[in-house]
């Protein structure tokens, strides 16, 4: 079943809204074990996300069987950042604009980097080359009818999505990035196991 058709839930109004993915075929909606849906060579099991390649990605591989697969729910943190302006259409951003964190995360079997918005609360101070996080799904936007969703990484351990990390107020810093001279937070490092 197509992931825009799997329907139902209360949507924070008391009203049942039909849950659809705002990109559909690119994860599950499986609120319990959501996924990512990507790709797999059948000659040289190279994997590919987003879901689109007719053809093997690797420069040393031919083929164009291309198998769909789910991908893992669990990597650690590659690379991060935050965005501190409001990206351009067709981004729908919360009104008034809340700047959010950002993470490159490396999937834990696939060994492939996934760039994804961290859950609402994650500050760019607490976030770590090599912390452990999970997938999630939390809501775009909301129209009368529909709930649009999105995968958003989630610190492992941390409470759901909607109520993690909400520290209105402190802004006491933390060991994560410094401030560059430009005012925006340089991108993490990759961190090299030597």
């Amino acid at each position: 079943m197509p992931s825009s058709e799997r329907a139902g839930r209360p949507a924070g109004h008391g009203e049942a809204h039909q849950r659809v993915a705002a990109v559909d075929g690119w994860f599950t909606l499986d609120g319990a074990g959501p996924a990512l849906i990507g790709q797999r060579c059948k000659a040289c099991k190279t994997f590919v996300f987003p879901p689109t390649a007719s053809w093997c990605p690797n420069p040393l591989c031919a083929d164009t069987e291309m198998e769909e697969v789910e991908l893992s729910r669990r990597g650690s943190i590659w690379s991060f950042t935050n965005a501190c302006y409001q990206p351009p259409a067709p981004y729908v951003a919360r009104e008034p604009y809340e700047p959010f964190s950002i993470a490159a995360v490396e999937l834990e079997a696939e060994q492939m980097v996934v760039l994804g918005q961290m859950v609402r609360g994650t500050r760019v101070e607490d976030l770590h080359v090599g912390d452990q996080v999970e997938l999630v799904l939390d809501t775009l936007y909301e129209d009368t009818d529909r709930e649009y969703l999105v995968w958003k990484w989630k610190p492992v351990g941390a409470e759901p999505a909607g109520g993690y990390g909400d520290r209105s107020g402190d802004r006491s810093g933390g060991s994560g990035p410094k401030k560059s001279s430009a005012g925006g937070n340089r991108m993490a490092e990759r961190r090299r196991d030597g």
